[in-house]
C-alpha cells in the first residue's frame, strides 16, 4: 500500500509538474510573441514584470537558460492590450487525493487554477508591429492593468465578461 501511495503522488507531482512550474502569484512569464529576445525557449520564460518606470513596461528573466535578459515596451508605442484567462482543472491533484482518501478526492477536479495573460500590441524600435503574450500572476493582475492602461493611454480589451471580472475587482 505504501508503494502505491508512493507512486500515485509521484505521478500526480508529474502531472502537475508543468502547472506548479507555472508562474507565481506575484510573477509573470513571456509566453511568446514575435520578438526574438527568448528564441530558443521551449516553455514560457519565467520572470517578473516592471511597472514602476513611467516610460517602458519592462520583463525580467528569471529563467535559468535566459537571465539577464529583458524585455522592454515603450507605453508610448503600445497600440492595443488585450487580456484574458485560460481555466484548468486540476487532474493531478485529483488523482493524488483520490488515492490518499478514496472517491473523497474527486471533489478536487471541481476546483480550477486559472492563468492570467496580457497580449500587448505594440511597434518595435524599427517601426514594426510586434506582439508579445505575458501571464501575470494572479496577486499582480488587478494592479499592473491598470497602471499599464493609464502610462499607455490604451485602454485594455477584456476577451469575456469573466475576464473584465478578473482584471478589474
Amino acid at each position: 500500500m505504501k508503494r502505491i501511495m508512493t507512486f500515485a503522488l509521484s505521478l500526480a507531482l508529474f502531472i502537475e509538474a508543468p502547472l506548479a512550474l507555472a508562474t507565481d502569484s506575484k510573477g509573470a512569464a513571456y509566453y511568446g510573441g514575435t520578438l526574438t529576445a527568448f528564441n530558443g525557449a521551449k516553455d514560457p520564460v519565467e520572470g517578473k514584470i516592471d511597472t514602476t518606470n513611467e516610460k517602458a513596461l519592462t520583463f525580467y528573466a528569471t529563467d535559468k537558460k535566459f537571465t539577464g535578459r529583458s524585455l522592454s515596451i515603450p507605453y508610448d508605442r503600445v497600440l492595443d492590450l488585450e487580456y484574458g484567462q485560460k481555466a484548468g482543472r486540476r487532474v493531478g491533484t485529483a488523482v493524488a487525493t483520490m488515492v490518499l482518501f478514496g472517491p473523497i478526492g474527486l471533489v478536487s477536479l471541481l476546483s480550477k487554477k486559472r492563468k492570467h495573460f496580457l497580449t500587448v500590441g505594440f511597434k518595435d524600435d524599427s517601426n514594426k508591429d510586434q506582439v508579445a503574450v505575458i501571464e501575470l500572476g494572479k496577486d499582480i493582475v488587478r494592479t499592473a492593468i491598470p497602471v499599464i492602461e493609464a502610462r499607455s493611454g490604451k485602454k485594455v480589451e477584456f476577451q469575456d465578461e469573466e475576464s473584465r471580472k478578473a482584471g478589474l475587482q
